[in-house]
């Protein structure tokens, strides 16, 4: 999701929307396991790591996150994830916070996923060695709503990339 401003006016109101947490920013996230969360607050600080990681520490900045489950699969959950506060990596160490790890978030705990973990009489060529289905941590930012200059409520979304939409499908079509 992507919001340009189109004179340094309707920037200045957009950044202050920013700085004052006015924004609603909504991401979705497909995590390891089943989980039940409905509007689950995690507030804990977070300290980044000279790593280019972070960890939750009383000496790191407050940090705020609401979660919801939208869908729950064989041994994943589409999970709505809602940040208040805009700190790096938020979203990914408050699921791992909850032991909910980013499919493919390998760096807080996630595993990769691959489609024999849920297609049955799923084969591959001889010597082959399966890839991940999404070759990334599946987390996406679906949409952002603010107020316009004018007062009016702008939401943008922004639909699921392919790789996204073919992990929910096969997670889907392969419940039980």
């Amino acid at each position: 999701v992507l919001a340009l401003a189109k004179n340094p006016e309707a920037y200045r109101h957009l950044s202050m929307q920013f700085e004052n947490r006015e924004v609603s920013k909504t991401y979705h996230a497909v995590v390891d396991g089943i989980h039940s969360f409905q509007e689950k607050s995690v507030e804990a600080a977070i300290l980044k790591l000279n790593d280019g990681t972070v960890k939750i520490s009383k000496e790191g900045k407050p940090a705020l996150t609401y979660f919801t489950t939208k869908d729950t699969y064989k041994a994943h959950t589409l999970v709505e994830c809602h940040p208040i506060t805009g700190r790096m990596h938020q979203i990914r160490i408050h699921l791992r916070l909850l032991k909910a790890p980013i499919t493919g978030d390998e760096v807080y705990g996630g595993k990769p996923f691959f489609v024999s973990s849920v297609k049955r009489g799923f084969n591959l060529k001889k010597e082959a060695e399966e890839a991940p289905l999404i070759k990334r941590m599946a987390l996406h930012a679906f949409s952002l709503e603010f107020a316009l200059l004018n007062h009016e409520t702008v939401k943008i979304v922004a639909p699921y990339p392919k790789d996204f939409q073919a992990l929910v499908k096969q997670l889907s079509e392969n419940r039980r």
